[in-house]
């Protein structure tokens, strides 16, 4: 019984080995081979596009996109489930078409409040 739990999990002891192999000859090989420099003040000075920063360091954000922002999200989750149950609508059974009817009311319903919210602050 304990030989087959752990015969199960051997594909997954594999990648972690494969993994660490892969990974760890790699960071030691690119920190033998990284070209050694000495310590130059300039380089860890703040930079806005190779020029000294101007001004404040903390700008007022304006929400004014908060409602695209939140609708784009909504609509781009929605797309991919609703491809993947699509793909598969006719190899899954009917009482799935319930789960996928409730997964677009909870989207269409935070749609729903993203129109809400800009209405209110008064965006659109």
């Amino acid at each position: 019984m304990a030989g087959e739990t752990a015969a199960q999990f051997a594909p997954v002891i594999y990648m972690l080995g494969f993994g660490l192999v892969a990974s760890v000859p790699a960071l030691i090989l690119s920190r033998l081979i990284s070209p050694r420099r000495s310590f130059n003040p300039v380089k860890f000075l703040p930079m806005e596009c190779g020029q000294m920063p101007t001004g404040a360091g903390r700008s007022h954000f304006m929400m004014q996109y908060y409602a695209y922002i939140l609708m784009f999200v909504v609509f781009d989750v929605l797309a991919i489930f609703l491809y993947a149950w699509a793909s598969a609508l006719f190899a899954i059974p009917k009482s799935a078409t319930l789960s996928i009817i409730a997964f677009l009311s909870i989207m269409f319903a935070a749609m729903a409040y993203a129109l809400y919210l800009s209405g209110r602050k008064g965006i659109w």
